[in-house]
């Protein structure tokens, strides 16, 4: 960590460039002789992202950023936060703490939490950041986690991981066992620290894998921020073998919405049914979480179709996604359709078609925007339609 880029000129400097071109800005050089012009980049683009990932962050002086890869790896101040709302107790050991935005998070909610992260510099920004933002109650190791659990024989009330889902070369894996540290390969050593222990992974692995992978899961937590799914969570319990609950949120500006699944109740067969009079749309984290059985019984709505993942109803029902009034439901004729979308400006969902969004714009000549909302799907007769729809 280099302490003179928190010398008050060269903040001052970093503050007066953030809107500034960084390409123009680099080859001019830096203006301080003992801070580079690198150093400084990495400080402007990193308080430009946390403006709105990190606002807690953006809005403390002195701050530090680490290098781009670190802060898209880290999670956001909302989703951080949400991990902290879910857990709580006297301490939590986060094994891979990276810059530290969910270990701040924890402090909160956690009387002693110890930091972990075997990047030297990470640690030392991680610390410093800590200092800045007031918390007195985390403790930096600088270390691999996994061997600091192997040789403190501590028990914490939880261990929370974020493996690195990166292999050797760099490339992107997803399976549990590929990413560092291997969570699978140690959890006996875990549940010998804790009976706790809260796994944040990558939101493109596959629930089924992840359970095949992993044992004790008590939990599933699915998190979207504004329709887009941006982690799983995994709660496990040592010894827990009963039914596994699976929550969702969607945080938005409008609302957030949550849903889940409850242990132990019957679910009944998905009710099936032609468009009634609204139409909805479930958000991305209930489409990862695939509860559509518990989500037509809980929100009395019938699906379209097994494939199709669209809800109808005659009644408008509260409803985890978006909610449509529909206008006009026509069977997919090309001919007559021609003719009547030609030049038409409106929003186009597939769901379950043969053709994608692009192939009906052009063949259509159908315009992004307006009111209207075009889902082009199957219905409960095999047979694929439009349905013409307005938003509510």
């Amino acid at each position: 960590m280099n302490a003179h880029l928190l010398h008050k000129d060269v903040q001052d400097f970093i503050q007066e460039n953030r809107n500034s071109d960084l390409s123009r800005l680099i080859l001019k050089g830096s203006p301080f002789p003992k801070t580079t012009v690198q150093e400084l980049a990495v400080q402007i683009k990193g308080l430009n992202t946390s403006e709105k990932k990190l606002p807690t962050w953006y809005h403390t002086n002195g701050i530090l950023f680490p290098p781009k890869l670190n802060l898209e790896q880290t999670s956001s101040e909302k989703t951080a936060s949400y991990k902290a709302e879910i857990i709580n107790g006297e301490r939590l050991i986060d094994i891979t703490g990276g810059f530290g935005v969910d270990t701040y998070c924890f402090s909160k909610t956690f009387r002693e939490v110890i930091y972990c992260e075997m990047n030297t510099e990470l640690a030392e920004v991680a610390s410093h950041n800590f200092k800045k933002l007031g918390t007195e109650n985390i403790e930096v190791l600088t270390g691999n986690g996994i061997r600091i659990l192997e040789k403190n024989p501590s028990e914490y009330d939880w261990i929370f991981i974020d493996p690195a889902r990166r292999d050797n070369k760099g490339g992107k894996v997803f399976r549990l066992q590929d990413c560092l540290p291997d969570v699978p390969k140690h959890l006996e050593l875990l549940f010998s620290r804790t009976d706790n222990i809260l796994i944040k992974t990558s939101p493109l692995l596959d629930l089924k894998a992840g359970l095949e992978e992993l044992q004790n899961v008590v939990e599933i937590h699915i998190v979207s921020v504004e329709n887009e799914v941006k982690e799983l969570l995994w709660i496990l319990k040592k010894n827990f073998t009963s039914e596994i609950k699976i929550k969702t949120v969607n945080f938005q500006k409008k609302g957030d919405q949550f849903f889940e699944n409850i242990p132990g109740t019957e679910v009944a067969d998905l009710q099936y049914s032609l468009p009634r009079k609204f139409i909805y749309e479930p958000n991305p984290a209930i489409m990862k979480s695939g509860l559509f059985a518990e989500l037509g019984r809980q929100t009395q709505t019938e699906k379209l179709h097994p494939n199709s993942h669209l809800f109808t109803s005659d009644e408008e029902k509260y409803f985890p996604g978006r909610i449509f009034q529909i206008i006009d439901v026509k069977h997919f004729n090309k001919k007559n359709l021609k003719k009547e979308f030609k030049g038409e400006k409106a929003n186009i969902t597939t769901r379950n078609f043969p053709e994608s969004v692009s192939e009906i714009r052009k063949k259509f000549q159908i315009k992004d925007g307006g009111r209207d909302y075009l889902f082009f799907t199957t219905n409960l007769d095999n047979a694929n339609i439009v349905i013409r729809s307005r938003k509510i």
